[in-house]
């Protein structure tokens, strides 16, 4: 199978030529470790210094061209990796618009670790209640991922009606990470399991509301698709390989043609968000139908690989084999047809013209 990191399977958003020092800074680093994506404590230390290091004026086509590179080099890494940067660019946003969060009551400092924990479940509730010492959180939080390694996290609890964002610390008695349950074959040291919060202290970051009406939300979104994207890129490096190797037919280039195409029509989908996320009417719209474009470009990409391989990389090519269980797992953060339903929601009240 190609390395990821060859020109022709690097997942590239910018042009060819054009230097991105914070891509090439991250996987320089990355070279250089052990356990990269399956030694959780050893890849957290990594993205910390990631996001430490990243221009502070950086760009939706920086971050995804970022995002995207390493899910090509390793895509629990960019798992790992994501929230961490989308809860360093969520403090910075509230930072701007004059909401700064008094993280130091927490503990949170340069060198923590970010998880965003904002999934809600079937009969789990996460409140939020304000006592003379200040804000605490008490409930249970669903799908946290990580929160066992984690030194902080920004979590949506509810304030009466609304849901409302807080930044709290993980390592303290009054915040239970559960273990599991996690028998996942894909994603296996991301673990996402509940989190019990016991009158835990939390600092609000922006108002109620604001974390889901914030313009970045939709930005975040799109980061997302940018790893599955990047993850799937490598998969066409395979189907590439086998194109080329003597006696090949031209069924593997009809598979290696499909993959193509589609993951070409969401790289373009990516760069034209990029260009037009800040000033979009409708972000959220905007991100849906790029994550509907990106998730179904992986799905055909996984579909193909797995017709044009056959069963071999599967059972005897490790960095393969986990990349498929990995991708078929995070994909699962795009909710099908239920995206689907409000982007055409959308369409049929008025918004969204072309």
């Amino acid at each position: 199978m190609s390395d990821p990191r060859d020109s022709m399977t690097l997942p590239r958003l910018t042009e060819e030529g054009q230097a991105d020092s914070a891509v090439a800074r991250a996987l320089d680093a990355a070279a250089d470790m052990d356990g990269f994506g399956t030694d959780v404590a050893a890849t957290l230390d990594w993205a910390v210094m990631v996001g430490a290091t990243r221009p502070l004026d950086h760009s939706a086509i920086d971050d995804w061209s970022l995002l995207a590179s390493v899910a090509g080099r390793d895509v629990a890494a960019a798992r790992i990796l994501e929230p961490h940067l989308d809860a360093l660019d969520i403090l910075g946003q509230a930072r701007r618009e004059g909401c700064e969060a008094a993280l130091e009551s927490i503990g949170a400092g340069t060198g923590s670790s970010w998880g965003v924990f904002a999934a809600e479940g079937p009969g789990l509730r996460l409140e939020a209640h304000r006592d003379r010492d200040g804000w605490r959180l008490s409930g249970t939080k669903p799908w946290c991922s990580l929160a066992q390694q984690l030194t902080h996290a920004l979590v949506t609890a509810w304030d009466g009606d609304e849901r409302r964002l807080f930044a709290v610390a993980l390592r303290t008695p009054e915040v239970d990470a559960h273990a599991g349950p996690w028998h996942a074959r894909g994603l296996v040291p991301v673990v996402s399991a509940p989190v019990d919060f016991t009158s835990a202290a939390a600092v609000p970051v922006g108002e109620a509301g604001w974390y889901l009406r914030r313009p970045g939300f939709a930005r975040g979104g799109i980061g997302v698709a940018a790893c599955w994207w990047g993850g799937a890129v490598a998969l066409r490096g395979a189907l590439l390989d086998a194109a080329r190797r003597p006696g090949a037919d031209q069924l593997s280039r009809v598979h290696l043609a499909r993959v193509d195409t589609a993951l070409w029509n969401a790289r373009l989908a990516l760069r034209s968000a990029a260009e037009a996320i800040d000033a979009d009417p409708d972000p959220a719209l905007l991100a849906g139908r790029v994550r509907a474009v990106v998730a179904a470009a992986v799905e055909t990409t996984l579909a193909e690989s797995a017709r044009a391989l056959g069963p071999l990389p599967l059972v005897a090519d490790e960095p393969h084999a986990r990349r498929v269980a990995d991708l078929q797992i995070y994909l699962r953060q795009h909710h099908g047809e239920r995206d689907l339903a409000r982007i055409g929601t959308s369409l049929s009240e008025g918004r969204g013209a072309w």
